[in-house]
Parts: structure tokens; C-alpha cells; sequence
């Protein structure tokens, strides 16, 4: 059973047997809002590049980045299946899947935050249908869902983190428009959310 997260809401990674998720694929899927009018219908359809990216934390700073140009953290444990430059699963399937390996995250690690960018520099008002959604790799079930509504002249939108509590791995929905082309630019912002 899939939850539709709010702003803010955190879950639990544990299973209902009281085990752990040993792995978890954090899918963003998005498409490129309908153009309007009859010059825009002459136009056709635009493409739109959004970048996700993990940013791996350890006590507050940055350890390691999986992103479209470094696919693999130096562990291994987690990956990123490649840049998709036009999105359109939308509300359907993942345009870009980051894998994360929990059990071999090295364990100075404490957080990994999950960020989306918009690399040619288009807003978030020209996208449409975008979403994250926590998958437990295992087994295929989607866990959790976050929409990323609200358009908006934002380029970026710090979307979502894992981080170790005393009881395991958990997962909150943070949402928070950002402006940047890169996750580089993106760190001051995420900074407020560690």
C-alpha cells in the first residue's frame, strides 16, 4: 500500500514484520506542461530536462553526489540508471531512478537527500504531472508517493531524504522549491533541512 505524502510527513522504512527495506528506488517522473494557444499548437510539444540527484550527508556535510554526470557513489551503494532529457512518464512510470543498496550505505552516512533540477533553466510552471515515489526494490511495491505541484518560476525543488534514526532508515518529504541548474547550487537550501 502505497501513502501519498504531504509536505513535511515522514515514514518509517521498516516492514510491518518489523524488518528493514534492504533496498528502495526513488523514481521522478514528470512531463512538459501543454503549451497554449494556436502558435503554441504550430510549435508541437517541447521537451523538458530535470535532473534527479542524490546527495549524500555524513554529520552535516557533503560526502558523496549521484547525479547524470557521476552515476555510482565511490561505495556502490547507490546508483543512478541515467539522464532522460525529454521526460513524459508523468503520472505513469520513472523518467529517472536513483537505486539505493541500504544495507551497504557506509555508516558515517546519515542522510541522503533527493533533489530535482531543471538543467536547461525551465521552471517548474512549464512541467507538469511531476512526482517522486519511494519503491521497495525488492519487491516492485511503491511505498510512497510525493507529488511536486505548484508550477511555479522555481528551477529546482529539494524533494525528498532519507535519513538514519535509532530505528532504521526513514523517509521525509520536504518539497521545497529551490532555484538552481545543479545540485551544487541547490546546497546552501538543502543545508536548512539536515
Amino acid at each position: 500500500m502505497s501513502v501519498n505524502l504531504a509536505k513535511g510527513q515522514q515514514i518509517s522504512l521498516s516492514k510491518s514484520d518489523g524488518s528493514s527495506l534492504s533496498a528502495v528506488r526513488m523514481g521522478l517522473g514528470w512531463q512538459a506542461a501543454q503549451r497554449k494557444g494556436f502558435l503554441a499548437r504550430l510549435a508541437g510539444t517541447r521537451e523538458i530536462d530535470l535532473d534527479a540527484s542524490a546527495v549524500l550527508f555524513a554529520g552535516g556535510q557533503p560526502a558523496d553526489v549521484v547525479f547524470f554526470q557521476h552515476l555510482v557513489s565511490d561505495d556502490g551503494s547507490v546508483r543512478h540508471l541515467g539522464d532522460n532529457l525529454t521526460g513524459g512518464a508523468g503520472a505513469g512510470g520513472d523518467d529517472e531512478v536513483v537505486l539505493v543498496d541500504l544495507g551497504r550505505v557506509p555508516a558515517h552516512i546519515d542522510q541522503i537527500v533527493f533533489t530535482v533540477n531543471s538543467f536547461t533553466g525551465q521552471t517548474f510552471a512549464e512541467v507538469e504531472n511531476a512526482f517522486c515515489r519511494l519503491v521497495d526494490e525488492t519487491t516492485g511495491q511503491e511505498l510512497a508517493r510525493y507529488t511536486l505541484s505548484g508550477g511555479g518560476a522555481h528551477t529546482a525543488q529539494i524533494m525528498a531524504k532519507l535519513h538514519r534514526t535509532d530505528g532504521g532508515w526513514q523517509l521525509k518529504a520536504i518539497g521545497e522549491p529551490a532555484a538552481g541548474r545543479t545540485f551544487q547550487d541547490l546546497l546552501p537550501a538543502i543545508a536548512g533541512h539536515l
